[in-house]
């Protein structure tokens, strides 16, 4: 399994924009497909997004509706979700996940999680 530290959550206002990161401590990053979950209290983990290996296919939960962008930077071994126009319904506690698979977007397919990083968004 690899290990993985989310960084970039915090408290914002409806409409405003955050940027998480995650850091995978693996020599084989490059080799992952990496996703991005949420979780809010009381509701089921639910994707958000996910990118291939070399970064040029995304895969994006539906309530994202263009407001999310996942990218990579496998020189760096991160993973980034940039986060625009937000919600407070978007308002959960986000996980970075890694998968072996060549495609992933349920959270089955993942087998590295890291703590996550809170996402809270006032109105």
């Amino acid at each position: 399994q690899v290990q993985l530290v989310e960084s970039g959550g915090g408290l914002v206002q409806a409409g405003d924009s955050l940027r998480l990161s995650c850091a995978a401590s693996t020599h084989t990053f490059y080799n992952l497909f990496m996703g991005w979950f949420r979780q809010a209290p009381g509701k089921e983990r639910e994707f958000a997004a996910s990118i291939s290996r070399s970064g040029d296919l995304t895969y994006y939960g539906d309530y994202v509706e263009g407001r999310f962008i996942i990218t990579r930077d496998n020189a760096k071994n991160m993973v980034y979700l940039q986060m625009d126009s937000l919600k407070p319904e978007d308002t959960a506690r986000y996980y970075c996940a890694a998968s072996p698979r060549t495609i992933a977007t349920t959270a089955s397919s993942f087998n590295s999680w890291g703590q996550g990083t809170q996402v809270t968004v006032s109105s």
